[in-house]
């Protein structure tokens, strides 16, 4: 038996702006992964517990508060001081053209940008994690 992906949708900082991400959390759940949902408000080691103790597969930030420069290495380096630095992150929300070498440059795999389907999303977490797996 193939086991689901196991994907968290996160949110780190202030950003209390979840409609996407209860939106992407449902879209997926559908495509039969399992998802988690960490709720607003979260710390880079509240999503790193979380992912460890889940263990899970991909983790997705949803980031429109503008501190992705600084929140996502963040999370980043908590997740490799937690030896679950090897999990992919993808993130979307608004994330500027000028951020996204820095962002990738600093581990991110993929950033989705707001003229992405879902279908394309569910599509691409498939097979980052078949290819990983």
């Amino acid at each position: 038996m193939i086991e689901p992906i196991r994907v968290l949708i996160a949110k780190v900082g202030l950003d209390g702006h979840d409609r996407g991400a209860l939106i992407l959390t449902q879209v997926l759940r559908e495509s039969g992964m399992t998802v988690y949902y960490t709720g607003i408000r979260k710390t880079p080691t509240q999503i790193s517990e979380m992912a460890v103790r889940n263990q899970i597969d991909v983790i997705g930030i949803s980031i429109l508060s503008g501190g992705h420069r600084y929140l996502i290495p963040k999370v980043i380096a908590v997740l490799e001081q937690s030896e679950a630095g090897s999990i992919p992150i993808i993130i979307g929300g608004i994330i500027p053209v000028k951020d996204r070498e820095f962002l990738t440059s600093k581990g991110v795999t993929k950033i989705f940008i707001d003229n992405e389907s879902s279908t394309e999303i569910v599509k691409y977490i498939a097979e980052l994690v078949h290819r990983n797996r």
